[in-house]
């Protein structure tokens, strides 16, 4: 098939010698660009009261625990609430549905 039946695609950057240097050189100097771009937004992901506000809350949760009276518990009632969501979020699940009353109301 070398012969002339096919014919090959040329990468465009070896098409042109002088052209493609250039295209070359501004192509690697954008990927430094993105990767330093990316490297700054990535350090600069959270601020410093955003850190700080994280460091205080984890330190809270660590000592406060250990430092308040233990409270009482709570009343059972309370208790079926959790309970009964469960079993609310169980049946929706597997309640059947009408796909083309659904579609329908939208349309």
């Amino acid at each position: 098939m070398e012969g002339g039946g096919a014919r090959q695609r040329r990468n465009p950057l070896l098409a042109k010698p002088n052209a493609s240097r250039s295209h070359l050189h501004q192509h690697q100097h954008q990927q430094q660009a993105n990767a330093a771009d990316k490297k700054a937004s990535s350090s600069n992901y959270f601020s410093i009261e955003a850190f700080l506000v994280l460091v205080f809350l984890t330190m809270s949760l660590l000592i406060l625990p250990l430092v308040l009276p233990p409270l009482p518990p709570p009343p059972s009632l309370l208790l079926l609430l959790p309970v009964c969501l469960l079993i609310l979020l169980i049946v929706l699940a597997f309640m059947p549905t009408d796909v083309r009353t659904m579609a329908s109301s939208y349309l």
